[in-house]
């Protein structure tokens, strides 16, 4: 009981600090907006953008090109997942595809998303499908390495354990495997939506 009261006052006092903070910034920007700071000047108020949101808003332009924007995410970042995952749990389970996928995808990976724009341009052809593939890069690499990661870092006696009971590699996969890498598909999977 008083666990939960603590956990429902630390989670109040953590909101009342949040509110706090972004209040307090928003009257830092409009201070300095009206008082003209150096890095402040060219930057509009918070209530010059919130007396223009209304025109935004009001837009169908605007939720057009929201939905557009959406959807070449959300279709990027499905397609990172769905081809990411079984990728690095792949790469867990066989040392052999470990051995010759890695090195291909770690000279791949420090290149920013933005700097393969010109080659979906040449190799995609459509604009729309440049744009996701970009997307897709963007959050791919960071969900294989992720489940890679997690994959690894399964204590090998539980393995060994399951083969000395006669545990099949499917079995093996199903039971210790996938439930043991699900935090780190998670983990890949929040990270691959921010980059997105």
């Amino acid at each position: 009981m008083a666990t939960a009261a603590f956990a429902k006052n630390s989670t109040t006092l953590s909101l009342r600090r949040g509110l706090v903070s972004v209040l307090g910034l928003l009257v830092f920007w409009e201070i300095g907006r009206r008082l003209h700071f150096p890095f402040l000047s060219a930057v509009p108020a918070p209530t010059e953008v919130l007396a223009s949101l209304d025109k935004i808003v009001g837009n169908s332009k605007f939720w057009n090109d929201w939905i557009a924007s959406f959807s070449r995410v959300l279709s990027g970042f499905a397609l990172a997942q769905l081809i990411g995952i079984p990728v690095g749990l792949l790469m867990a389970m066989s040392r052999t595809l470990r051995y010759f996928w890695f090195p291909p995808l770690e000279i791949l990976r420090p290149i920013p998303p933005l700097a393969w724009v010109p080659t979906s341009i040449i190799f995609w052809p459509t604009t729309e499908l440049s744009i996701i593939f970009v997307i897709f890069l963007g959050a791919f690499f960071t969900v294989v390495l992720t489940v890679l990661g997690g994959a690894r870092a399964i204590d090998e006696r539980l393995i060994r354990a399951a083969r000395s009971f006669g545990s099949k590699p499917r079995d093996i996969f199903w039971r210790i495997v996938l439930p043991a890498t699900m935090p780190s598909i998670i983990t890949g999977m929040a990270v691959g939506m921010g980059v997105t």
